[in-house]
């Protein structure tokens, strides 16, 4: 924990989103912040890693309940310390989070000034980057809300602009106007005008001044965050929003609700590298330097066979994929997933995600591996009544004391050991032994190890759904 011109920053990375701009490797059930997509580690740990060290405080983390136990995960993962866990019941986009951020800063810390940062962000240049950070401080503290410009190096539609007065600004200087994504032909006038910035959604404030600019502009938000906050509860170790007081918030962004109000409000020029990876097509540009003779971004899985300036991905567990005459494509493959697309339409993956909503189809929110706090499993096979599946249990993971109704279960281990309780009995299962846990036995699966455990699972029931779980007891209070 350290300062920062004598100021104590405070991080606050917002960790939601829905996960749909880069299906099918980004999901609802796991969003691309989470994801490994460029660069080392995933987009979250590389936003935590960017606002730690000297001159911050540990980062308060925004997130939502499913998203808790991964969160926590990929930080000890990288050995960064958090400030908090703060879940929000529900998704009521920015501007609630940043608020109920900023109460609980000011009450930890009257002179907090607020770092806020979106997680799934690509920076490349960290220090340049804490670098504007630092030279924006002084606009921060006199009681500016000062927002973050990068200077645009394209005719981009896909992101919001800042005017300001005069171009080639180095320094923080006042906001003229916020600008809606523009058409192409807008997009190319400001690019050529040179006194617009994109708007990169991040903003560096005191908490007083912020908390402000709500009573002012959003009073009634602030009563239902201070009650969400007032009334949230401690759940190992994360701040559990007030479900009833959080459901009373507008649903709107911070840009809405005050920034485009606000009197007092300053940018500050970046000019380093930075994408919110809004599209494959953006994922493609940010690996450029990871290109081929011909322009190709191709992961380890796949080929590509005279094609030029295309981008072919297949993930670990996906199918091998090979492109032949590609031309300005994207090919990305999952296990049970792949999608095409030329780079040009690549923003429409929304279209083909709310496609496979309408159809119910899981895929469009869902992965065939299913994330847990213990680890993950995979349906391998199914039938009317049976399913196969592939449970990977990592070390010291601890399933909840369970039973079921309608299916009973067979428990195979292929790699490590596992220790399984049903009912009284408890003993340790190693490698290529099994074990029968009958229909409504209350019963138990543990990994005393140290690498993972990994067993197959065969389920014989009248119902195999998720629900037909009954927890009697559970390490990460799920009950």
């Amino acid at each position: 924990m350290n300062k920062m011109n004598n100021a104590n920053i405070h991080p606050v990375i917002l960790c939601g989103g829905s996960g749909t701009r880069l299906w099918p490797v980004s999901r609802a059930a796991f969003p691309k912040q989470f994801v490994k997509l460029h660069g080392d580690g995933s987009l979250f740990q590389q936003a935590s890693s960017r606002l730690s060290g000297e001159g911050f405080y540990d980062p308060l983390i925004v997130t939502s309940v499913p998203f808790r136990f991964t969160a926590q995960e990929q930080l000890n993962d990288i050995g960064i310390q958090h400030s908090g866990i703060m879940l929000e019941p529900e998704g009521r986009n920015t501007a609630p989070a940043v608020l109920a951020a900023s109460l609980l800063a000011a009450q930890r810390d009257p002179n907090a000034v607020l770092l806020i940062a979106s997680s799934d962000h690509v920076v490349s240049d960290p220090a340049a980057f804490r670098d504007a950070v630092k030279a924006a401080l002084p606009s921060a503290l006199s009681g500016n809300i000062v927002t973050f410009g990068i200077r645009p190096d394209r005719p981009e539609t896909g992101y919001g602009y800042l005017e300001l007065e005069e171009k080639d600004v180095e320094v923080c200087a006042p906001l003229k106007r916020f600008v809606e994504k523009p058409d192409l032909a807008d997009a190319e006038a400001m690019l050529a005008a040179g006194t617009y910035l994109w708007n990169a959604g991040i903003f560096l404030f005191r908490a007083d001044t912020i908390l402000e600019a709500f009573q002012k502009y959003e009073p009634n938000m602030v009563t239902h965050a201070e009650a969400a906050i007032r009334n949230s509860k401690q759940d190992l170790g994360f701040l559990r929003l007030d479900p009833e007081a959080w459901s009373r918030l507008n649903s709107i962004s911070i840009d809405y609700a005050i920034m485009e109000k606000a009197d007092n409000l300053s940018v500050m020029p970046y000019n380093g590298h930075w994408s919110d990876l809004g599209s494959w097509s953006a994922v493609a540009d940010q690996s450029a330097e990871a290109a081929d003779e011909n322009g190709n971004v191709v992961s380890n899985s796949a080929i590509a066979i005279d094609c030029h300036n295309s981008l072919l991905r297949t993930e670990d567990e996906g199918p091998r994929l090979i492109g032949i005459g590609l031309e300005d494509m994207v090919a990305v493959a999952t296990g049970d997933a792949v999608l095409l697309a030329h780079k040009d339409q690549s923003q429409r993956v929304r279209e083909a995600v709310d496609l496979l909503k309408k159809e119910g189809a899981k895929e469009a929110t869902e992965f065939s591996r299913d994330f847990r706090p213990w680890g993950w499993f995979e349906s391998l096979a199914m039938g009317a009544r049976f399913q196969v599946k592939r449970i990977v249990v990592k070390p010291g993971g601890i399933l909840s004391l369970q039973s079921h109704k309608f299916r009973a279960e067979h428990w195979i281990v292929v790699e490590g050991t596992a220790k399984v309780t049903i009912g009284d009995d408890v003993k340790l299962v190693s490698e290529n032994q099994s074990v029968y846990v009958p229909l409504g036995a209350i019963h138990r699966l543990e990994n005393p190890g140290d690498v993972p455990m990994v067993l197959i699972e065969v389920q014989t029931g009248s119902y195999l759904g998720e629900d037909d779980i009954i927890r009697h007891e559970d390490v990460y209070a799920r009950t």
